[in-house]
């Protein structure tokens, strides 16, 4: 989806923007005496999309390496001198350029458009197929001699597209909490930090019309409650300008989610009466529906795709009335609970006896006993591959046992995966998820696994929106990242200091649940039903890169297993993201998202 594109004409840099996008407000072109840009979400305030984008052209026209704004954007900077392209740490946006000899060609949002059909990079395949988090941090792109912006980068080039430099960003510095040295950092201290936070992030991303994904859970119901009570500049009065778009069930497992939901928009509408509640009826839809589609016209594969089916069913409820902006709960497992690797650091240092204590007083508030406590939070981060690896010989037999997050699938062929970099894939996947400091490398890692955006951004342009997670903004993320673990770990009560920080919101169904139903039945629906159609998917492929890399009827056998019910969220994760890719490379010539318009952004005089 070319959202904006930069290219060189005649030698001179032309930015151009999609004229139905920047009608929309999704991209917004500015101009003053130092350059032009083309800013794609929005800058420090989704409410002010102008300002932040000339506050960004002012900062990189006085030519200092300032920490990068707030906000959910990728933007092309033109200035007298030089030319930035730059994403924020999030990287909700993409953003992408080719480049060949040293020299930057073009600039866009879209790899598929910069990218040859014919000429595609395999090593991006084994980066894509070890994990969850390969894509979106690594440089790669499906297509050779396209290199993607990454998150918090900003990538410097001559005003003639020489490549400069490349160099990470972070954000402006957050507010410190209270130094536990000091006594002042207790559960309730550490509540106060938190909502505190999370009403920040909340109001910068609320818009004129803003929808709230609300599921009776903790996570979305809190932060469409702390939506509904924003000042009135940010919320309209009473609430006018809210709505709650909720997916509802009336059977099979997920109904049991039912009581929740109406207690949580009761709630909410009690704060906000204009709110707007929007109930989807979700019974007809199952994971993996239309599944050619939603993978394989993505811009770049996919591995959320099957999923897919659910939220653009509230995706277009949410476009119908107009909504600019859409606010989830995305992240807040990871990002607001304890983090349990902080076992792994009491071990590193030497202090098992406290590590013991711990693991058990875990395990106690948790389904898992203490081995898997150990296993999972101190053994995988000293040794992930290795651990992986004895995990698959211990559930040998099928294909989908003991498949973990970099453990090479059976239906890839080991002889692509030697010829094209797997194994140190795996190795750069591992140190990325873990770090020399898995407890800290933890809130990294979450960013990328939490919010798989591909759908919201295929979608944009048709629904006028983007969606963004306040549990991801940078400082409600080093608010908790900088707790104490005796603070944030509570046995048998997840999310602790998140709870505290709405427990005046919250109705006590909710603030009192600890167990949330997964959307097992959803995806085993969609195995049922479209298992067949998986299948042929993959036996009627014509790429030649599908058979080179995969072994078809292991892959398929794999379909069949995860229909019985075998394997784990692991490698059905592995599997999913294997057919995401077979769709996308069969319907890889079809180019999807192009504008219909483009409209030049010139600098002003």
């Amino acid at each position: 989806m070319d959202a904006l594109r930069l290219e060189w004409v005649g030698g001179a840099p032309r930015l151009w923007t999609s004229a139905a996008m920047t009608r929309q407000g999704l991209v917004t072109p500015v101009s003053t005496r130092c350059g032009a840009a083309a800013v794609v979400g929005w800058v420090g305030s989704a409410r002010d999309r102008a300002a932040g984008a000339r506050g960004l052209l002012d900062s990189a026209g006085r030519g200092t390496a300032s920490p990068l704004p707030a906000g959910d954007y990728a933007a092309v900077l033109v200035s007298r001198d030089r030319i930035l392209l730059l994403r924020d740490e999030q990287a909700r946006i993409p953003l992408f350029f080719q480049e060949s000899g040293g020299r930057v060609n073009a600039v866009s949002t879209s790899v598929r458009s910069l990218g040859s059909v014919t000429e595609l990079d395999p090593r991006y395949f084994c980066r894509y197929l070890t994990g969850n988090l390969a894509q979106p941090h690594s440089d790669l792109t499906p297509f050779a001699g396209v290199h993607r912006v990454l998150g918090g980068e900003v990538v410097e080039l001559s005003l003639t597209g020489q490549l400069r430099s490349r160099t990470q960003r972070r954000a402006h510095q957050v507010t410190v909490p209270p130094d536990p040295a000091a006594g002042g950092c207790g559960l309730d201290a550490a509540a106060q930090e938190l909502r505190l936070a999370l009403e920040d992030a909340v109001g910068r991303r609320m818009g004129t019309t803003t929808a709230c994904h609300v599921s009776g859970g903790t996570d979305s119901t809190g932060i469409a409650l702390l939506a509904a009570r924003a000042p009135a500049a940010e919320r309209g009065s009473a609430g006018e300008g809210l709505v709650l778009l909720a997916g509802r069930f009336s059977r099979g497992e997920l109904a049991a989610e039912r009581s929740y939901l109406d207690a949580a928009l009761e709630e909410i509408c009690r704060h906000a009466p204009a709110a707007r509640p929007v109930i989807v009826d979700a019974d007809e839809v199952a994971d993996f529906d239309d599944f050619p589609h939603h993978a394989g016209d993505a811009d770049e594969p996919h591995a959320h795709a099957f999923r897919a089916p659910f939220w653009a069913r509230l995706h277009a409820a949410a476009a119908e009335l107009g909504c600019d902006t859409l606010l989830t709960g995305c992240g807040a497992d990871p990002i607001a609970d304890a983090n349990p690797f902080h076992l792994y650091r009491l071990a590193r240092t030497g202090q098992l006896r406290q590590m013991t204590e711990q693991a058990r007083a875990w395990a106690a508030g948790s389904e898992q006993g203490v081995r898997d406590i150990v296993r999972t939070y101190v053994l995988q981060p000293a040794l992930p591959l290795a651990t992986e690896r004895f995990a698959a010989l211990l559930h040998g037999g099928t294909v989908l046992g003991g498949l973990g997050t970099f453990n090479r699938p059976r239906w890839l062929r080991r002889g692509f995966a030697r010829a094209h970099g797997y194994r140190e894939a795996g190795i750069a996947e591992s140190r990325f998820v873990f770090g020399r400091a898995p407890e800290r490398s933890l809130y990294d890692a979450a960013n990328y696994v939490a919010a798989p955006d591909l759908l919201s951004w295929q979608r944009a342009p048709r629904d006028g929106f983007f969606l963004t997670h306040p549990f991801l903004d940078p400082e409600v993320v080093a608010t908790m990242r900088r707790l104490p673990a005796a603070v944030t770990f509570r046995p048998g009560r997840p999310k602790a200091v998140l709870r505290a920080a709405v427990a005046d919101l919250l109705p006590a169904a909710i603030r009192e649940r600890t167990v949330k139903v997964p959307f097992n039945d959803l995806y085993s629906q969609g195995l049922q039903r479209h298992g067949d159609a998986l299948i042929a998917l993959c036996r009627s492929a014509r790429h030649p890169l599908i058979t080179e890399m995969f072994d078809v009827e292991m892959l398929c056998r794999a379909v069949r297993e995860a229909r019985l019910g075998l394997g784990d969220s692991y490698s059905w994760d592995r599997m999913n993201r294997s057919l995401a890719l077979v769709a996308w490379l069969e319907r890889l010539d079809r180019r999807s998202g192009a504008p219909d318009a483009a409209a030049p952004v010139t600098a002003g005089s």
